[in-house]
Order: structure tokens, then sequence, then C-alpha cells
């Protein structure tokens, strides 16, 4: 009997970093996600096979039972199995049974956006096992990746999010994020995959008073939910810029890139790769088009309600 799960994809518009930290961060759920099809399969292996958004496929491997109770990563040098094996061992470690007796799995996953966008991947795939084997996908998580869960959080709702590790511990509730500017707002991808995890590390290097950080960040996410207007929007995008520049050190996106740009241009999860935030009064598509970046999206095309 098959089973199908599905998750969606996220976007983090304010608390990149800081969210670890305890910070108050507003997360989007998009339309874009991942589904995860299970079939019962041969006896004491997994048939796994990753598609993309084109169809393609991009990873296919046949895991013994045996590679995953042991953890075995040394059967294959491709990150991907590595990674799989990881997870999976995790999984079975939360819940044994699921490795026992002769069963056998054939799994397929489905992306509805291309692996290298940045929309969450890995934690589409992390919460979709934790639906089907009905585990905890925050422990699940942890276990594995590691990060504050933010994304877990937006693979479960379909609302716009607060978001906030208190104690450690996810909670997260529903917003009301519609604004009437929306058509001001776009998603522009860099072509550059960043990796959250070198990310967060270079992070951890350059904390410093990240308390007065912290209070800056959540006053800019309620500033942010409260406002009506654009221009104020812009204003808080354009400060929130500005400080996690001082924290990490780093120029922000658009001192890097997009010197000449006209409107703010905002940092979405890890500084420098993946997604940005365009503010624009007009469709800003034929300047990022001329600079090589050929995928603008607008916030209704990509963010779920």
């Amino acid at each position: 009997m098959k089973k199908t799960f599905y998750s969606n994809g996220k976007l983090l518009l304010t608390g990149e970093y800081v969210v670890l930290d305890g910070a108050l961060a507003l997360a989007l759920p998009t339309k874009f996600g991942q589904k995860l099809l299970v079939e019962p399969g041969k006896a004491n292996e997994i048939s796994w096979k990753s598609i993309d958004a084109d169809g393609s496929t991009w990873f296919e491997e046949v895991f013994s039972f045996d590679s995953i109770v042991k953890e075995n990563k040394t059967i294959s040098d491709n990150p991907i199995h590595k990674t799989l094996i990881e997870i999976l061992h995790e999984a079975f470690q939360m819940k044994p049974d699921f490795l026992l007796g002769n069963n056998g799995y054939t799994i397929e996953t489905n992306l509805s956006f291309p692996k290298n966008w940045g929309l969450g991947t890995s934690s589409t795939l992390i919460n979709n096992i934790g639906q089907w084997l009905e585990l905890d996908a925050f422990e699940l998580l942890q276990r594995s990746f590691g990060g504050s869960g933010y994304d877990i959080a937006c693979a479960k709702k379909d609302n716009p999010i607060i978001y906030q590790l208190i104690n450690n511990q996810p909670n997260y509730k529903k917003v009301a994020f519609y604004p009437e500017f929306r058509n001001h707002l776009y998603f522009v991808y860099l072509n550059r995959k960043q990796s959250s995890k070198s990310a967060i590390a270079n992070y951890i290097n350059k904390q410093n008073e990240i308390g007065k950080t912290i209070e800056k960040i959540n006053a800019i996410t309620k500033s942010v939910l409260s406002t009506a207007d654009l221009k104020t929007f812009a204003y808080e995008m354009e400060k929130h810029e500005s400080i996690l520049s001082e924290v990490l050190e780093m120029n922000t996106i658009k001192e890097a890139f997009f010197d000449d740009y006209k409107g703010v241009i905002k940092s979405l999860g890890a500084w420098g790769g993946d997604f940005v935030l365009a503010i624009s009064k007009e469709n800003p598509s034929g300047y990022f088009k001329e600079r090589g970046f050929d995928t603008v999206i607008r916030y209704d095309d990509m963010i779920l309600k």
C-alpha cells in the first residue's frame, strides 16, 4: 500500500542566525515543497530514488537495513548517501521497529522546486520521514543536521509563522502576514547554494554581545508584522541587514553584488547564497536578469497565505 507525505519549503524573513539564540523570527512557508512516497519493497532493504523538479533523478541507491543500523558510511563516497544513512540511522534509533522483521521499502521523493534553490530539501525530507514513521521531526533534525528548527515548523504549517526557541524548545504560531504592499516584494535566486551548517558555524564564531542584537531583531520582527506601510517595511529590512552585517563582519548582499540597485535587498537565511528579498516600486526582473540572475519570483507566487 502506497503512502504519500508532503512538507512545505521555507524562507526566513527576519531572524537569520540569531534565531539560534532565541530571537523572534518571521518565517514564511512556500508554495513549493517535497513529497515522500513509500511502498512495500524487497525485504531488509530500502530502494531510494530522489527526483528533482524537472523530473530528472538526482539520486538513486539501495540501502541495506544492516548498513542503516550500523550507520555504515564507508559504502559510498557520495555525500548524499552518507547524509541519508545518517538520517535513517537516527530514525532507527528513535523507532527501531521500522527496520525489524522482513520489511522492505521502496521510497521516492519528489521536489516541486529545483534542489539547488535552498528552500528546504533537507528539512522537508526530515519532516516527511517524521510523518511516515510518526517521529518528532524536531528531534530528528537535532540528531542529524541541527539548526533552529524554524524550517521544520514551516514544513508543517500552511501560513506565515512567528518562531522562537524558548529554553531550546521550538515555539511557533500562525500570524497574519499578507501585506498590501506584497506586489512590491520579489524573491531573487542568487545561483549559489549556501551550506547551512558552515554558515551557522561561521555565525557561532562571530557572536559578540548577542543579547543586544536579539533585542534589536525582535523589535524589527514586531514592527514588520504590524506595519502596513511599504516605506517602514523597507526601512526595517535595511536596518536588519545592517545589524547582521556588523555581527557577521560581512558586507550586505547589496553592498557585495548590487550596490547600484535603487531599492532594498534583504538576505534570507544563510548570507551569500540561495534567495534574497528585493523590494522595488517597479518589477525589478530586468535589472537582475541583465546581471545573470534569471529567477525572480513574485511574493504571491512563492509564499503561502
